[in-house]
């Protein structure tokens, strides 16, 4: 990125840039998180997978404070997010979320849905705004695309270039919730070739998905949760070709069955 990140909390790399500390989540009577301890290590690729309500998706909006947790501590880079004293905004602009809808304003091009929140979040001018947007098409494989609206673009366009409206922010890791659930099979190649991009340049990466084979070949580390419980995590080979507990080899079971 052309743009230097926002300064850590601290430059110890041995300190997790996500650290998850007892996490409890309740909708009403229902308990989605039940204790959750959770980290994600600097540079490290992690996937969390796991059946529908498994929780999954509350764990990662906790991360940046869209869910507020009932109990325990989100830590990025050592800062406790959930600390009434917290900058909250201030943290929340060193992560990028990707969401499983893409988001975009219709009536804005692709160019300009990359360059608003600069402007109208980081201040940038339109000059910088616009310099930073197009080396994030480019970044995506959407540098021809850059005048073109939303309906004028796949679902995989789309999304690529929700990822990039996020990598224009700078930030220092990102969250993708289900990135790929919305789109038609032949266009989910290409946005998890940019997500495979981006973890081999070394971005923090915290990604919700059913794609297993992402998980095998991207992941440094699988963590399968079901019931609002971390059930068991570990390498991908670890998880995937080795399941330690019945529950995990229940949903793999599934998972290729399908």
């Amino acid at each position: 990125m052309s743009e230097a990140t926002p300064t850590p909390a601290t430059d110890d790399v041995s300190v997790p840039t996500v650290q998850i500390r007892g996490l409890t989540k309740r909708f009403g009577s229902n308990e989605v998180l039940k204790g959750i301890d959770f980290h994600v290590g600097h540079r490290e690729v992690v996937v969390v997978i796991g059946p529908s309500g498994s929780g999954k998706s509350t764990l990662l909006r906790c991360v940046n404070l869209l869910e507020t947790p009932d109990a325990g501590e989100v830590l990025i880079d050592g800062v406790d997010i959930c600390d009434p004293d917290t900058d909250v905004n201030a943290v929340r602009r060193r992560i990028g979320m990707v969401f499983q809808q893409f988001n975009l304003f219709p009536h804005l091009t692709a160019l300009d849905n990359v360059t608003i929140a600069q402007r109208k979040v980081l201040r940038r001018s339109a000059e910088e705004a616009e310099r930073i947007a197009r080396e994030n098409l480019e970044r995506v494989g959407l540098a021809d695309k850059a005048g073109q609206f939303p309906l004028q673009l796949s679902g995989g366009q789309q999304q690529r270039v929700a990822i990039a409206r996020a990598l224009a922010m700078g930030p220092e890791i990102m969250l993708f919730d289900e990135a790929t659930s919305a789109l038609d099979p032949e266009l989910v190649g290409d946005v998890l070739g940019v997500m495979r991009s981006l973890a081999a340049d070394g971005m923090t990466m915290m990604v919700v998905t059913h794609e297993i084979g992402f998980a095998r070949n991207v992941a440094d580390r699988v963590v399968f949760m079901a019931d609002g419980v971390v059930v068991e995590e570990g390498h991908p080979s670890q998880v995937l070709d080795d399941p330690q507990h019945a529950r995990t080899r229940q949903f793999l079971r599934q998972v290729h069955d399908r």
